[in-house]
């Protein structure tokens, strides 16, 4: 099977800055991950791989620093990786990210031959909006597998995978025909520990980079030109002050104490009253005549 894997770098801080002027996320000097979804999906296409043979090729779209992300797919098992570079790219949202990866699977498939399956972690850690996946399968002409949380069956010959996904308190079963994209998180899998062998392939590995000209990129539909997405305004919300408050009781008496709690979340207006007995219920009792 010919597997691509879309992974994303991601900053390692809950510390988030933005540009004051372009309202974009600020990245320079912020340590950065592999966004912890797309690791996930990284197992999945490397764990087909060894079952069904082929090869499983990452791509990112990112600063030159990203190669860390990539290496790091590929001490996991990925047979290759493509770097998709070019200063043209900054700053895209999701729609002009999902035009430059659309054209990167295009052109791996131009250049290795047709791609079965891609692999998609179902949400990024910074922007947390889940776009990626489906939109870049909108733009490729695939069905996508969202949500993923199970792969039950797969049968390269006859061009069919079937897969389950968590929905509000039931499961799902798709059957979908090849190729597809799926996206995938945490559920799925559990993400192996890296060899010294593929540690060590990883580190010398040369890596390829493709960049707007390399694609054929319309330059109107790549970075912050072709994003339609505006940001009026961004801001930092207050941080919360976190405190205890310890209600008396609760070693010797617990129905005192969870009556003490009760009043403090009523008199907040958390839960409502407890009865007529209740203090809060008769601080807020009027009576007439």
């Amino acid at each position: 099977m010919n597997i691509a894997v879309c992974i994303k770098q991601v900053p390692d801080t809950a510390e988030v800055r933005i540009d004051p002027k372009t309202n974009t996320m600020v990245r320079e000097g912020v340590p950065a991950i592999v966004n912890p979804d797309d690791l996930h999906a990284v197992e999945a296409a490397v764990r087909l791989k060894e079952r069904f043979g082929g090869r499983v090729t990452i791509l990112t779209m990112g600063p030159p620093q990203a190669d860390k992300s990539l290496r790091r797919a590929l001490s996991l098992g990925a047979d290759d990786a493509v770097l998709i570079s070019d200063k043209a790219f900054a700053a895209a949202d999701t729609f002009a990210t999902t035009y430059v990866l659309a054209l990167a699977v295009n052109k791996l498939q131009a250049e290795r031959g047709p791609v079965d399956l891609v692999f998609c972690g179902k949400q990024a850690l910074d922007g947390d909006t889940g776009q990626v996946g489906p939109g870049l399968a909108r733009r490729l002409g695939l069905p996508v597998l969202s949500y993923v949380t199970g792969i039950r069956s797969v049968d390269p010959a006859g061009r069919e995978i079937v897969v389950e996904r968590k929905l509000d308190g039931w499961r799902e079963v798709l059957q979908s025909r090849l190729p597809a994209l799926i996206t995938v998180g945490k559920e799925l899998n559990e993400v192996r520990y890296a060899s010294l062998p593929d540690m060590l392939r990883a580190a010398e590995y040369r890596l390829v980079t493709w960049t707007a000209a390399d694609l054929g990129a319309d330059p109107n539909s790549v970075g912050l030109r072709g994003s339609p997405t505006k940001v009026s305004r961004s801001f930092t919300p207050p941080s919360r002050r976190g405190g205890v408050r310890l209600i008396p009781g609760g070693d010797t008496d617990p129905r005192r104490a969870a009556a003490a709690l009760a009043d403090v979340l009523m008199a907040h207006g958390v839960i409502g009253g407890r009865g007529e007995d209740s203090p809060a219920r008769a601080a807020t009792t009027v009576r007439v005549g």
